[in-house]
């Protein structure tokens, strides 16, 4: 064996397919399962789930009550579910220009600086914001724009 191997792949047998949307339209073996239908594992799960619920959720809580840290953490996470977001107060100065959101950001930038906001909450506050900056941009470049056709005629 001289370790010289070439391999050649033969692009005959893949020319004539079509690649993107293989199935004409009314093709009955078409695009799959209908949208938002579940699939049989799905179905079968759900059912034998429905089928013992009660008698889980009663194992479940009895393993709690005897002290079973996992259990009581299953058993109150779907007691108490874990808030995706709060509500945020914070005083921002009013924000009427382009200008007045780098005012805006400031106080937000200080208020998780103090611990007032989370990371993620300042972030998602300077979003809308930003937001706003762009409303307030393409509201005075539309202003500009007509005044400027304005004057042109």
């Amino acid at each position: 064996m001289t370790g010289e191997c070439v391999a050649k792949a033969d692009t005959s047998k893949n020319e004539a397919k079509t690649r993107g949307k293989p199935f004409q339209p009314g093709n009955p073996g078409g695009p799959g399962r209908p949208e938002g239908s579940r699939n049989k594992a799905t179905l079968l799960l759900d059912k034998m789930a429905g089928d013992d619920a009660e008698a889980v959720l009663r194992k479940q809580l009895e393993l709690a009550k005897n002290g079973d840290q996992r259990a009581a953490e299953i058993v109150l996470s779907r007691v108490w579910p874990a808030r995706k977001s709060r509500p945020v107060s914070i005083a921002l100065p009013p924000v009427s220009t382009a200008a007045d959101v780098v005012s805006a950001l400031g106080t937000v930038a200080g208020a998780m600086a103090n611990g007032d906001l989370t990371p993620d909450e300042a972030q998602a506050v300077s979003a809308v914001l930003e937001g706003k900056r762009r409303a307030i941009e393409t509201v005075e470049l539309e202003a500009r724009i007509t005044a400027l056709e304005q004057e042109r005629k």
